[in-house]
């Protein structure tokens, strides 16, 4: 697929067909009040599908369907080995169909095909793969008892998991949460962005094709203030994970509060530092990482390296190096593989950008890009754009921009790089460039962040948790640590004749 030439994407994305209705209790339905919303392709403003817009209603039913399938054990009490199997199907069947799972996503938020057929539909598959293998070598506990107790500490599935992702990785974050939820053995609701919604209603019916059970796992399209908040508010929904801004975030503790106390475990916001030392040899290679860590994705990433603190010795060259770099990467048709940038996912996301790079020209040095760009004369683009000089207490060092724009602050010692680094409300992921091991540690240690990267930015496997500090949420995705938020530990006592 990497010799996929732009007609060969166009002729592939002119063939799909877009599932655009509910999927509940195992089948495509429409929303109960046949309400509907446009899913638009922000590359040229065209509408993809007319897709249903859930509301509470719709919510219910799924919530019901996930229950009764959870407490029938169709799924909940299935064999490991067997939950497995169907789990691995899944993963076969995402491989089975990369080019499809690639286009819905760049069609419906604006991402490079490129990178969706390589990175985040092959991910989908890994993710799913990796959560089945895990399912049967998760073991159990027996605890240190004397004579006459024996005392089993088990990991049970919660019940029905209520998913809420966004719209930057919309296939890898429905899998993030739903691969393991459901490999625990919950039942799921996902209610994805409005802004994407079709690759999670596709991949609803490939987990059918694999064999989940009917009501186990269930996709409601529909917006946040309506479809996600009756997740949120919903006395039968057990657990409620949620990827997405800060605010929100706070909205989703706020409902379990009012309603049953359910667990939430938000993954939110970030303005992830990369502190680039002086003694780091290979600055061609922090120059590269670094332009990845900020304008991959458009920089719609939540742990995009926005912040760049530079040694004050090496910024000047730096900077040319950075402006070098952004040159080489402008946005362009998500489905030529020649474009180097993608599509800003919506008008509003773009006019929000445009309104920190407006605000940036006021009170900092704009040395790449600062006005937005058209493709054909269309679409939501905004090319790479690098501030140098900005100010510590700058919006564009503080406020997560959530695009292509990066803040470049000079520092003159150790100290202060991470005393700033640290200064700031979010905790999600850091980066640390230097050649000098012993700095590696004492910085990545001093850093308050989720994750640290030494030498690389946004470093992250199936195998290492990834979630965040401070108002970046808490909890963890991946590895074994994500099945902490989809099951609790139960303590069975037994007394025997010893």
């Amino acid at each position: 697929m990497l010799d996929y030439t732009l007609e060969d994407w166009r002729s592939r994305a002119g063939q799909i067909s877009f599932r655009n209705k509910a999927f509940i209790d195992g089948k495509f339905v429409d929303a109960v009040s046949g309400k509907t919303f446009d899913s638009i392709n922000p590359a040229n403003g065209q509408v993809l599908a007319q897709v249903a817009e859930c509301d509470a209603a719709d919510v219910d039913l799924a919530v019901a369907a996930g229950r009764r399938a959870f407490e029938d054990g169709r799924w909940s009490r299935m064999a490991p080995g067997d939950r497995k199997a169907v789990l691995l199907k899944l993963a076969d069947l995402i491989r089975a169909n990369l080019h499809e799972m690639a286009l819905l996503d760049s069609l419906d938020m604006g991402k490079l095909v490129t990178d969706a057929v390589t990175v985040d539909a092959p991910g989908s598959a890994h993710f799913f793969q990796w959560y089945a293998e895990a399912i049967d070598k998760v073991y159990d506990e027996v605890a240190p008892t004397g004579p006459g107790d024996l005392a089993l500490v088990s990991r049970v599935p919660l019940g029905v998991i209520g998913a809420v992702t966004p719209w930057n990785f919309p296939l890898d974050m429905a899998t993030w949460k739903s691969a393991a939820a459901l490999a625990a053995g919950n039942s799921v609701v996902l209610k994805p962005a409005e802004q994407s919604p079709l690759s999670a209603l596709r991949l609803a019916e490939l987990a059918a094709e694999a064999g989940v059970p009917d009501g186990v796992f269930n996709v409601v399209p529909g917006y946040g203030h309506t479809a996600g908040q009756a997740l949120g508010l919903h006395m039968d929904v057990d657990c409620l994970a949620f990827t997405g801004s800060t605010m929100i975030g706070k909205k989703f503790m706020e409902y379990s509060g009012q309603s049953n106390l359910k667990q939430v475990w938000p993954e939110t916001g970030g303005k992830s530092p990369n502190l680039i030392f002086a003694d780091c040899e290979n600055l061609d290679a922090a120059a590269d990482m670094a332009a990845f860590g900020i304008f991959f994705n458009q920089g719609e990433v939540c742990s995009a390296n926005s912040r760049l603190y530079v040694e004050r010795s090496i910024k000047d060259a730096f900077v040319e190096k950075m402006i070098a770099r952004a040159e080489g990467m402008q946005p362009g048709d998500p489905l030529d593989p020649a474009s180097k940038m993608g599509a800003i996912v919506d008008e509003k996301q773009t006019e929000g950008i445009m309104r920190f790079v407006e605000g940036g020209k006021k009170t900092a040095n704009l040395v790449a890009g600062g006005e937005r760009a058209y493709v054909n004369g269309k679409g939501c683009f905004v090319p790479p754009t690098i501030f140098a000089d900005v100010s510590h207490d700058d919006p564009l060092a503080r406020d997560e921009i959530f695009g292509p724009v990066l803040s470049i602050i000079p520092f003159d010692s150790e100290e202060e790089a991470v005393t700033m680094a640290n200064d700031s409300i979010y905790g999600l992921a850091a980066s640390v460039w230097t050649d000098n091991l012993s700095r590696a540690l004492r910085v990545s240690d001093k850093l308050f962040a989720g994750t640290v990267s030494v030498n690389t930015v946004d470093a992250l496997s199936a195998q290492t948790p990834f979630g965040g500090m401070k108002q970046s949420g808490f909890g963890r995705d991946l590895s074994l640590h994500s099945f902490d938020k989809y099951t609790a530990l139960k303590t069975t006592w037994i007394k025997y004749q010893a």
